[in-house]
């Protein structure tokens, strides 16, 4: 291993015992911020939350903007790992909740900072180097909360943006989704009721043979949020994904609790397709909880630019050999939002055994020293394409302000 590999493996195994929710990073943020600055960048820190933006400038070219995100996940890690999470986090329910790396943010980040700090120390391009910490991806609100809060008035409009993220692919293989990620929504649902002691029958609400709640003031919202999960379960969506990932209502079994509330994902390879699977949810939602749905954040599919992509792809190849085309999966992101020319690509993180865990669970554990050497490479070799390739660049005419290619 490399010298630079292993600071890069230490500052990764540091951001892994330290992972933090979304909206939550302070701690992560400040050692990003530390690396670039050392790196030599201005580092601005605080924008839309505890977002990081490090600009390097270097005359007259073409902006390449390098991104990644800080937060983690409330999953409990269980992966054995020395430096294995213990963290736990209060969420904005007042929950406590265990937190971990799961979905690999952590190596983004350590990518991002090696291929910043070798940018720095290459004399050989023109432009300017953006690059982004970005809090809250798992939330979908990250992106647009930077752009709210001025990142292209204030730092410039790239004119072509990169991620990439991990995946269960052999460590240190670079593959190209396609699409790169699906449109998406995240929903809540929301079911009152007067609550009461758990005896009172009266108040216990009962499901019909439709599926139905009875509409009476002290309806049990468990029982409505249970009997929307199952019409929701027996619902075919016309391609879309609709997953229930979060049941949250009451204290104790023999306390009727006055709320209840179900966490929702809508994914789709189309914006319309997401539309019409929330109508469909909010229809469902009124006629069996008599709810409405709150639209918490919605980002629209991802699009690797045809140019930049050709340009980056080539790069990939000749610096780290073959590369592959993915099937694009349900996975969304808030990278799309940026709106301007982007490519966004795979890293392989497994093992040799292939044992490397499924993302969004505390089973998953990336083979570090790999998937850091082929993903500061190739976070590195696609900024010195774009860098040096300003007249094949696509323009960044589509982006006119915060969320404009966003659907609301």
């Amino acid at each position: 291993m490399t010298a630079e590999l292993r600071d890069l493996a230490i500052f990764r195994a540091d951001l892994h015992a330290h992972p933090e929710l979304s909206w939550q990073e302070a701690r992560t943020a400040d050692r990003l911020a530390g690396r670039l600055a050392a790196a030599g960048y201005e580092v601005t820190t605080g924008v839309g939350g505890h977002g990081v933006v490090g600009r390097l400038c270097r005359g007259d070219g073409v902006t390449v903007m390098l991104r990644a995100e800080l937060d983690a996940l409330p999953v409990k890690e269980e992966t054995g790992l020395s430096y294995a999470s213990t963290a736990t986090a209060t969420t904005p329910d007042g929950r406590t909740v265990p937190v971990s790396h799961a979905c690999g943010h952590d190596l983004h980040l350590a990518c991002l900072a090696g291929a910043a700090r070798r940018l720095a120390a290459c004399d050989d391009w023109r432009g300017t180097v953006l690059v982004v910490g970005q809090p809250a991806e798992e939330t979908l609100e990250g992106a647009a909360a930077m752009l709210a809060d001025g990142l292209y008035e204030r730092f410039g409009v790239p004119d072509v943006a990169l991620a990439q993220h991990v995946s269960p692919f052999p460590a240190g293989l670079i593959a190209y989704p396609q699409p790169p990620t699906a449109a998406g929504a995240e929903l809540r649902v929301v079911v009152t009721g007067d609550g009461g002691h758990a005896g009172d029958i009266g108040w216990a609400g009962q499901v019909g043979q439709a599926g139905d709640v009875g509409r009476d003031v002290g309806r049990n919202p468990v029982v409505a949020v249970a009997a929307l999960v199952h019409r929701l379960d027996q619902t075919a969506f016309d391609q879309a994904v609709v997953t229930v990932g979060t049941l949250h209502a009451g204290e104790r079994p023999n306390v009727i609790p006055t709320l209840a509330e179900a966490g929702i994902t809508v994914r789709a390879a189309t914006v319309e397709a997401v539309t019409r699977a929330v109508a469909r949810v909010a229809r469902l939602a009124e006629e069996t909880a008599g709810a409405g749905v709150i639209v918490v954040s919605r980002v629209p599919p991802g699009v690797n630019d045809p140019t930049a992509t050709a340009l980056v792809r080539r790069a990939h190849e000749a610096a780290l050999g073959t590369v592959v085309t993915a099937p694009g999966g349900s996975a969304c992101e808030d990278f799309p939002l940026y709106g301007v020319p982007s490519v966004y690509w795979y890293v392989g993180a497994a093992p040799p055994t292939g044992q490397v865990g499924r993302p969004h669970t505390g089973t998953f554990r990336p083979d570090p020293v790999p998937t850091l050497r082929a993903g500061v490479t190739a976070m590195q070799t696609a900024a010195l394409a774009v860098l040096a390739n300003a007249s094949q660049s696509a323009p960044p005419s589509r982006y006119h302000g915060p969320g404009a290619v966003a659907e609301h």
